[in-house]
């Protein structure tokens, strides 16, 4: 680990899930491939806040899916969608309680990498990396880099492909960092799972 360098604990992500998401814009997913680290800066994101949020996985109950929801903060959620592409989340808040961030962008060696299958696929993340622990530093982590980003930098929107959620799809819990390589999308997509 290089100096300024600080892999999140634990502890960061046991906090309240919205605060978690917003906080992790700016941080960076690194991901160890082929023993190399690829780093991306974490662009946007978006919250699944606990068994009431009707566009959390977790509202359908505890499911051999979910389970994983309920451990311990800072442990992976990978799942499948459309049979063909990974989405990863990390698990936040305390056990028992099911929630998650889901990593939708980063930006990679100048390139924009917009989408949750996409950054997966980038990343070479896939379910065999479901329930892996986020915070000891192997095969995938979270890191502080100590690059501070002002909440005037940070734009707020209701989540993507959750319009089944009902009132539950306007909250505003996907965060994107302003001033990427590419707007946010202002539409909604056909449904792809939510997340968390």
């Amino acid at each position: 680990m290089k100096p300024g360098r600080t892999i999140l604990p634990q502890s960061y992500f046991t906090r309240p899930t919205v605060t978690v998401a917003r906080s992790l814009i700016g941080k960076y997913l690194v991901r160890v491939i082929e023993d190399r680290s690829v780093a991306g800066r974490i662009v946007e994101v978006e919250a699944y806040v606990g068994p009431d949020d009707q566009a959390c996985h977790a509202s359908k109950g505890r499911t051999q899916r979910t389970d994983v929801m309920f451990g311990a903060g800072g442990i992976a959620y990978v799942y499948l969608i459309y049979g063909m592409y990974h989405c990863l989340n990390v698990v936040t808040e305390l056990e028992g309680f099911p929630s998650a961030v889901l990593i939708r962008a980063i930006e990679l060696d100048g390139d924009l990498i917009d989408g949750p299958g996409k950054l997966c696929r980038a990343l070479q993340i896939d379910c065999s990396l479901n329930r892996a622990d986020l915070t000891s530093g192997e095969f995938l982590w979270f890191e502080d880099r100590g690059e501070s980003v002002g909440s005037g930098s940070i734009e707020v929107h209701p989540r993507v492909g959750v319009d089944y959620a009902g009132e539950w799809a306007k909250k505003p819990w996907r965060f994107r960092l302003r001033n990427t390589l590419a707007p946010a999308r202002a539409c909604r997509t056909k449904k792809q799972g939510g997340a968390g």
